[in-house]
């Protein structure tokens, strides 16, 4: 027999990895914009500008600075 709330968290999408920026920090916690322009507060270690992955409202490392660049098909 199968556990039917194991079933149902199966159907739950993952938590996405993101990626931003660090705008500001305060006691312990950094605000994050993201690319779009949302934000984030999320806990963790880093440094105001630093680029960072937050997953579940937690920093996970470092991020690579890298250029945006677009192209039209």
């Amino acid at each position: 027999m199968s556990n039917a709330y194991l079933d149902f968290l199966g159907l739950l999408p993952s938590r996405p990895l993101l990626v931003g920026t660090v705008t500001s920090i305060t006691s312990g916690v950094a605000t994050v914009t993201l690319p779009g322009g949302g934000r984030l507060q999320v806990r963790g270690e880093t440094t105001v500008g630093a680029r960072v992955f937050v997953r579940d409202g937690a920093i996970e490392g470092p991020a690579p600075t890298l250029t945006n660049s677009s192209g039209e098909v």
